[in-house]
């Protein structure tokens, strides 16, 4: 499975980085594969989040404590984790979401 992950620096960790610039996505790529991930890209980026991480995982439950380390050091806020699936697996579940679609019964309904 794809994640994208998204934060913000602490101004501590901002003017840690303006004293000792240094690339955090090899920071990034170490812990990822220390979780037993794959790490497919990262992005220092403007707007709402200051910086974007793309691994790969066979599941959340392998990825979280990557995330909770990286929150742990303090260096970290706001982190949002979004789950990105292939457009092949999207239309599997779009197709599997049919067929369930027609034994399921919404809130308040008769079926």
């Amino acid at each position: 499975m794809i994640f994208i992950t998204q934060g913000r620096y602490t101004g501590s960790a901002i003017s840690g980085m303006v004293e000792r610039p240094e690339d955090r996505a090899q920071e990034a790529k170490r812990l990822i594969e220390a979780a037993g991930g794959k790490f497919i890209s990262s992005y220092f980026t403007f707007g709402e989040y200051d910086f974007m991480v793309i691994s790969e995982f066979e599941d959340i439950r392998k990825l979280t404590p990557a995330l909770i380390a990286a929150a742990a050091g303090g260096a970290l806020s706001d982190m949002r984790t979004t789950v990105a699936l292939g457009w092949t697996d999207g239309q599997a579940a779009f197709q599997k979401a049919r067929d369930l679609a027609k034994s399921f019964r919404p809130a308040g309904q008769k079926k």
